[in-house]
């Protein structure tokens, strides 16, 4: 197993330096976390047989990540992560004009989101990364100076964690979300068709020809969005269906069925090829199930062609466009008050 070296994330970007960090736990698992987007670049966790292998897609080096066009590959998004109709919204009565680069609409913070800056490294001691950033007032049209603080830590309970928080002196709105790419039988291995998948929600947000929510809240029962039991991905995602057909596959957001605020179950992932499992916990209340629908030939670590299909994200968030749905959980953040966000991706094997 050849972990990437440090040294091919060294450099300079727009004047702050760029660098590699590693995390390791007791058990091997190795987390290694860029503060250039505070990208999750690799993670390699055992199989039944204790093998350890790389299971998110990335790139090998800095620059790809900083003069490629990349899906946001492991990538913190925001100031808001996911879609903004029309990249605009009124708050406290102004309206507020964003980027729109994707399609009519505003996506993951827009042209410079958090994935595409340089982060301060505050500290790396074994097992957590601590990084801030500071989004100026007016960055990529957004209100407020905004402090936020990304904490990644690995621990002996075989868990991945990332602890968000954010403060702005002005109101704003705020949905930070990590863009990991997951294959569980090793990242650039093939088809996510038969990797199984739970989702803990029985509702989801359907969307229109866009992506953008209609603002329905839906039941799964009797749709391909039925995950509430355990069932192989590619079950049903090439079935004649509008959602499908919008989303070009899976690219929509659940409901999850735990109370917002507190840490509960969103999703398990499984791969009967190698025994992987991957639980996922968070404290928002949605989750985006994306599966790499718009990636096609893309060159990735060790010269790999990732193909569509050959991963899927499971991003934890507020609804995507809360701003403009009223009756969505809110994403707005005031003055005095702090955007708090956990996610927990605990691994084993069966």
């Amino acid at each position: 197993m050849n972990i990437i070296p440090e040294e091919s994330f060294r450099g300079v970007h727009n004047g702050k330096t760029t660098s590699l960090h590693t995390l390791k736990n007791k058990n091997g698992i190795i987390a290694q976390i860029t503060n250039y987007g505070a990208i999750l670049v690799s993670l390699y966790v055992p199989d039944s047989k204790g093998n350890l292998t790389d299971i998110v897609q990335g790139y090998d080096t800095i620059s790809e990540y900083i003069d490629g066009n990349g899906p946001y590959m492991g990538a913190i998004c925001g100031r808001c992560a996911n879609r903004i109709a029309g990249g605009k919204f009124i708050l406290n009565d102004k309206q507020y004009t964003l980027a729109v680069n994707n399609g009519p609409n505003h996506l993951h913070g827009g042209i410079k989101g958090f994935n595409r800056v340089a982060w301060d490294v505050v500290k790396h001691s074994q097992p957590s990364l601590h990084l801030t950033y500071i989004s100026e007032d007016g960055e990529e049209g957004y209100p407020g100076n905004l402090r936020i603080s990304v904490i990644y830590t690995l621990t002996d309970q075989d868990e991945l964690r990332i602890d968000y928080s954010a403060t702005s002196d002005k109101t704003t709105i705020v949905n930070l979300a990590s863009h990991s790419y997951f294959n569980l039988s090793g990242e650039g291995s093939g088809s996510i068709y038969d990797q199984e998948l739970m989702i803990n929600g029985a509702f989801f947000t359907p969307i229109d020809e866009t992506s953008i929510p209609t603002g329905e809240i839906l039941s799964v029962t009797g749709t391909p969005m039925d995950f509430t039991r355990s069932q192989k991905i590619g079950t049903a995602i090439d079935r004649e269906n509008e959602q499908l057909k919008f989303g070009a596959g899976y690219d929509h957001n659940w409901v999850l069925n735990h109370c917002s605020g507190a840490l509960g179950l969103a999703a398990v992932a499984h791969d009967p090829v190698s025994g992987r499992i991957m639980e996922i916990y968070t404290t928002q209340p949605g989750v985006q199930f994306y599966t790499a629908n718009w990636i096609d030939n893309e060159k990735g670590k060790g010269g790999k062609k990732y193909q569509r299909r050959w991963a899927f994200c499971l991003e934890t968030q507020h609804f995507p466009d809360a701003i403009n749905k009223p009756h969505f959980p809110s994403a707005i953040l005031n003055p005095g008050e702090e955007y708090r966000h956990s996610v927990v991706h605990k691994f084993s094997v069966r």
